[in-house]
């Protein structure tokens, strides 16, 4: 014989208007002290997903990014170093990434459609998290390699330094801006 216990289901026949005597209707707020109930969940946080301020974080993204490919881009010895090639693709996956989230938004915001569910927010914080990586990275590596043509050997006479720098700023302001939307949307998935 074991001695483990089993459940068991017992039906119990009373009317819906009993219910309330066994299980009253939750109170509003009794703590008086102002805050919100446990249970409730806070809702539009700007940054969040189907907001204005995210979709000002995507344009900025976006735009930041768009601006590093171009500068990059317009130098015509770019494509002789790795890491700039590395930094225009990454830069150029985080304008896609960028911008087909702010169409996103942009039909989240004006249809009022709610972006909290758990799976979308999930895909968000995965292609935030490795545009953001793949984004820093690729400033890092250009900043290295800028630094090298600018102070190292001395030979920005005959590079674009200033265009090198110009982009890997950009890169590094498009990855500020994608951070707060990767942590926000990190923190939405924990704290849900």
């Amino acid at each position: 014989m074991s001695s483990r216990s089993h459940p068991a289901v017992h039906p119990l026949d009373i009317e819906i208007s009993q219910l309330t005597e066994i299980a009253p209707p939750v109170a509003e707020n009794n703590n008086n002290n102002g805050l919100p109930d446990d249970r409730v969940r806070m809702k539009d946080i700007q940054g969040m997903p189907g907001t204005p301020a995210n979709l000002a974080l995507r344009f900025c993204q976006f735009g930041f990014s768009a601006i590093s490919v171009a500068v990059m881009a317009a130098t015509s010895d770019f494509p002789s170093v790795t890491a700039f090639r590395y930094l225009v693709g990454a830069l150029s996956l985080q304008c896609l990434w960028s911008l087909s989230l702010a169409f996103i938004d942009v039909y989240a915001f004006l249809g009022k459609r709610s972006l909290r569910n758990s799976r979308i927010v999930a895909l968000f914080t995965i292609g935030d998290g490795i545009t953001s990586t793949l984004t820093f990275a690729a400033a890092c590596a250009s900043a290295g390699i800028t630094v090298l043509i600018g102070n190292d050997f001395n030979n920005c006479a005959q590079n674009h330094c200033t265009r090198f720098e110009t982009s890997t700023a950009m890169a590094f302001v498009s990855w500020f801006a994608v951070s707060p939307s990767f942590f926000l949307n990190f923190w939405y998935l924990a704290s849900g």
